[in-house]
């Protein structure tokens, strides 16, 4: 047998309480019945605290994902900078303002491959370094 309660809501809650009904095709108590058990369930604050924690841990894995990407991203940049000083010497006055226009055009050639590149979804992830002989 259930016994009868009354209750006073704000009209913004029972304006929303009754649209929620109307969705739900159930009527407004059976909504505050389920709302209520919900609330007053020992298990509901575990449930929603194990809840969280899932995510949290999803987060930080996907984080400690990240930053091995970014080691190694930095990792290569730091190699190959390291490669490209002590490969290549000096070069006299004379020769750099060719040099520079050279540059130049070879560093926009690799900004355009490289747009198209990330357009195309095209990535050289860790994986596919590792896969890299």
């Amino acid at each position: 047998m259930k016994s009868k309660h009354t209750f006073r809501l704000s009209p913004a809650t029972a304006s929303q309480l009754a649209d929620y009904a109307i969705r739900k095709r159930a009527s407004q108590a059976e909504i505050v019945e389920a709302a209520l058990l919900s609330f007053l369930s020992p298990d509901g604050s575990e449930r929603m605290e194990a809840a969280f924690s899932r995510r949290i841990d999803r987060v930080l894995r996907q984080l400690e994902q990240l930053d091995r990407h970014v080691e190694v991203g930095n990792e290569a940049l730091a190699l190959f900078v390291r490669f490209w000083l002590t490969a290549n010497p000096p070069l006299p006055d004379s020769a750099m303002a060719a040099s520079q226009t050279k540059g130049l055009e070879r560093y926009n050639s690799f900004v355009e491959a490289l747009a198209r590149r990330l357009d195309a979804g095209e990535r050289l992830t860790p994986d596919g370094i590792r896969r890299v002989p």
